[in-house]
């Protein structure tokens, strides 16, 4: 494994991590303590010490998986980041951005996670009226005081190009960036990078195999089970169009011989504003693949 500086944090991450959205039940599988221990243990034999998650993935379902898992091993092996955001109403998930209601989301997610502290808390995917919100930027920073956040990262929306939050951040107290960047999707590059380097803010890339299309594993007569959230997302012209996009990026960039997951992987890393990769994982087996992704990298 490969380690790397998360930015101004201190933070030394693996540069490739575990993001544990599928924990929540949204890709189509239901995991069991048991599997998510199988997947953690492997990244940790791996060289693994970053783990993402999300109170809303579950309704804090990935947390608890994670802190059932971390209170069983050497939690101070782990960088643990996740967000805030989000509430549910039984089932709903609504947004909930105020000062209280976030504060209510972190002592929440301590529980989760059966820990005292959490090293990234994120900004969850927010409007601009909710990020620009001084009163949330001075809990959050009270917490950091208070040791139970020692860094706070902001997780921008995949929808619309909202620059002023990367513009600010640093104003905020913000000292991480995850961001949407793959072989398919490279706006950030232009969009969040210069922000990044200029105020030497850490950078976490999510969906690094592009929802899974980059791993090779579909085609554009691929269906998604109707317990995937893909499959309200990726209709049938999407994927025609992104598959034979894949296959061009296979054709003309992928070295014979490679698997074009731990490509796409090193891809994202050969850029050096990136200070991590955090893709999703089903089973041990992908949690090998995927660290091996850092060979590829010089």
């Amino acid at each position: 494994m490969k380690y790397r500086q998360l930015g101004r944090t201190g933070l030394k991450v693996s540069a490739v991590g575990v993001g544990t959205w599928q924990f929540g039940g949204d890709w189509g599988h239901d995991f069991t303590q048991a599997e998510v221990d199988a997947i953690l243990d492997q990244a940790k034999e791996c060289g693994i010490n970053l783990i993402d998650t999300a109170e809303c993935y579950g309704d804090h379902l990935s947390e608890r998986f994670i802190g059932d898992y971390l209170s069983r091993r050497n939690r101070s092996d782990w960088i643990v980041a996740t967000k805030f955001g989000h509430g549910y109403d039984h089932t709903k998930k609504f947004d909930a951005f105020s000062a209280a209601a976030v504060r209510e989301q972190l002592e929440a997610s301590l529980r989760a996670l059966k820990t005292d502290y959490v090293d990234v808390y994120q900004f969850h995917s927010g409007t601009d009226a909710e990020f620009f919100n001084e009163p949330l930027w001075e809990m959050l920073n009270q917490q950091k005081v208070a040791g139970k956040v020692r860094s706070l990262g902001l997780s921008i929306s995949s929808k619309g190009e909202l620059v002023e939050q990367a513009r600010e951040a640093r104003r905020l107290g913000i000292d991480v960036f995850q961001v949407v960047y793959n072989r398919l999707d490279r706006r950030s590059e232009q969009l969040y990078f210069p922000h990044a380097e200029r105020e030497q803010i850490g950078v976490l890339a999510r969906v690094p195999l592009a929802h899974g299309l980059l791993s090779g594993k579909y085609s554009a007569d691929s269906v998604f089970s109707r317990k995937d959230w893909r499959v309200a997302k990726f209709d049938k012209q999407r994927m025609i169009s992104e598959t034979r996009e894949v296959a061009e990026i296979c054709r003309t960039e992928v070295p014979e011989g490679v698997k074009l997951s731990q490509w796409a992987l090193a891809w994202c890393l050969k850029n050096q504003t990136v200070s991590a990769v955090i893709p999703g994982c089903k089973n041990p087996a992908h949690v090998k693949e995927n660290a091996a992704a850092v060979d590829l990298v010089l």
